[in-house]
């Protein structure tokens, strides 16, 4: 972390898009955490049902390919030491960050009260010269942004979550993964093994099969600012200071 010491929550909130998508980005941060006795809730917004370029593969093949995914998910979770993992069922590919979507997830974070939300970066467009950010991450971002300010803590926005019994909640930091102006840094060294054995359990995905190699660079690379051998980065906002609680 940078200029303080490194935080740690009692429970943790991963959303992103599509299944593998927090195993590429932020494992080594769960896991750690997980490690350390927080609770950590996985929400995959799409099952990944498009995950696929098979030319033997049409239609029918999607809610396959989404029990599948979704199983991977689950795999990769229990390397993670993630228990929890909460499937929303979007359609792959075609995400927006819409009402619908924001009060879902809004009703998730009244539920489960997470100290920090992790996402993705939605003012995100393009990475480097070579790598077009997929849409789906920049809705899921922005959707995951706004449940967390203003939704879950306003009282009168999505009444209807209040009526049901889901009160107000003030998530305390909200880490932006895939940021350019990253302010934090997770020592990941003890626990970059496991987000490499986690990414491996989406044997579905092609992109997963060899990853030691360029993991572990990228995980260098993230180190780098901070001399740390291994790192996840992340731009955070602090929501409510530890001593609002006193």
């Amino acid at each position: 972390m940078s200029n303080e010491k490194e935080y740690l929550p009692k429970i943790a909130m991963s959303i992103q898009a599509h299944p593998d998508d927090q195993d590429f980005t932020v494992a080594g941060t769960l896991a750690k955490w997980a490690r350390a006795g927080c609770k950590v809730i996985s929400v995959l917004i799409t099952s990944g049902d498009s995950g696929s370029n098979d030319v033997t593969k049409g239609a029918e093949y999607k809610p396959v390919l989404a029990k599948l995914r979704e199983a991977e998910q689950l795999a990769a979770n229990a390397v993670l030491g993630i228990s929890e993992t909460v499937f929303l069922h979007y359609p792959d590919g075609e995400l927006v960050a819409s009402l619908a979507l924001r009060k879902d997830l809004t009703r998730l974070i009244r539920i489960h009260k997470p100290d920090i939300v992790v996402s993705g970066d939605p003012s995100g467009w393009f990475y480097g010269n070579g790598y077009i950010n997929h849409p789906d991450h920049r809705a899921a971002a922005e959707a995951a942004v706004y449940a967390v300010f203003p939704s879950a803590g306003t009282r009168l926005i999505f009444t209807d979550l209040l009526e049901a019994g889901h009160e107000p909640h003030d998530v305390k930091r909200l880490y932006i993964h895939g940021s350019e102006k990253s302010d934090t840094w997770v020592d990941i060294k003890d626990t970059l093994d496991i987000k490499i054995e986690a990414l491996k359990k989406h044997i579905s995905q092609s992109d997963t099969h060899d990853v030691d190699k360029w993991i572990r660079e990228w995980a260098m690379e993230e180190g780098k600012e901070k001399e740390l051998e291994y790192a996840e980065a992340y731009r955070v906002m602090i929501l409510k200071n530890e001593e609002e609680d006193k």
